[in-house]
């Protein structure tokens, strides 16, 4: 694994500090035009996250600027925080989360990919209706095969343990993907998640191709190029190569840059918590020997 320096300087992106924006004090300034509705999510296989960026590196050269993607969450971590409350209103029927609150969450952006916007597929495409609608779908069981990774994420005690050491950043990350599995799938193992995974991943594309109107709707498979999906937004075909990024080393990569940062803010948390106790107990030793 290549060293810290070098890791920034091939991901400058994901050390940008937190913007630590309030989206609920946001608004809508540009227009959402365009919903990647992917599959249902899984979270850090390669193939997924390289289908992701491609298309959102596609869609931002198309003019869609800027796209969610959940490096977007990497910035700005308090996205969780209204995240959460869209899980609550959707599956728990506590509050409301429609396009009053998406224009919050998401009012800079004029597309979205990936998670977490593919949970709320439904909600989006209500809340939009101008938008157009791109799907692609991934031979059910080459998925399945690729879904277990996010099993070590969920389920798994030491991510748990550094959540709970690091409740801000890594908190929040680990809480929501947690609820999405538990409310989602309506597990709570990662037992309980492989014996519905087929089913949910079913009936995603299906409601999706039910409830959209087929001008809105392109199913897209990753490889045809520029034109299908130029044609489909309107757009002339741009005059460079359709992006292939983040490749199978480069997603690794992520994946351990995310993880060492869980750990080294847990770290820094449990030493300050130790700084403090050992200045408050010399304290109260200071106090009591001078009474």
């Amino acid at each position: 694994m290549p060293d810290e320096k070098s890791l920034r300087a091939r991901h400058p992106g994901f050390y940008v500090k937190d913007a630590n924006i309030d989206r609920h004090t946001c608004q809508r300034v540009v227009p959402m035009e365009v919903l990647n509705i992917l599959s249902v999510q899984r979270t850090h296989c390669e193939y997924c996250l390289t289908l992701f960026t491609a298309i959102k590196a596609a869609l931002q050269i198309l003019g869609y600027d800027e796209c969610y993607h959940m490096i977007n969450t990497h910035r700005n971590i308090r996205d969780f925080d209204m995240w959460m409350e869209a899980v609550a209103a959707k599956y728990d029927g506590k509050g409301k989360f429609g396009r009053a609150e998406f224009d919050k969450l998401l009012g800079h952006c004029m597309a979205v990919t990936d998670a977490p916007c593919n949970l709320f597929a439904p909600e989006l495409i209500d809340a939009y209706p101008d938008a157009k609608v791109i799907l692609m779908e991934r031979d059910i069981e080459a998925w399945y095969k690729s879904f277990g990774i996010i099993m070590d994420n969920t389920f798994v005690p030491v991510p748990r343990i550094v959540a709970f050491l690091d409740p801000l950043w890594t908190g929040r990350r680990a809480k929501f993907f947690r609820a999405w599995m538990e409310k989602q799938f309506g597990a709570k193992t990662a037992e309980e998640v492989r014996e519905v995974a087929r089913e949910i991943y079913r009936a995603h594309y299906a409601e999706i191709r039910r409830i959209t109107p087929k001008e809105r709707l392109l199913e897209y498979e990753l490889g045809s190029g520029w034109e299908p999906l130029c044609k489909f937004l309107g757009k002339p075909v741009p005059d460079v190569p359709f992006p292939r990024v983040n490749e199978a080393a480069a997603l690794r990569e992520k994946i351990v840059m995310a993880r060492r940062k869980g750990i080294r803010r847990a770290v820094q948390n449990v030493a300050g918590g130790l700084f403090i106790c050992v200045v408050v107990a010399f304290g109260l030793y200071y106090a009591w020997i001078h009474i």
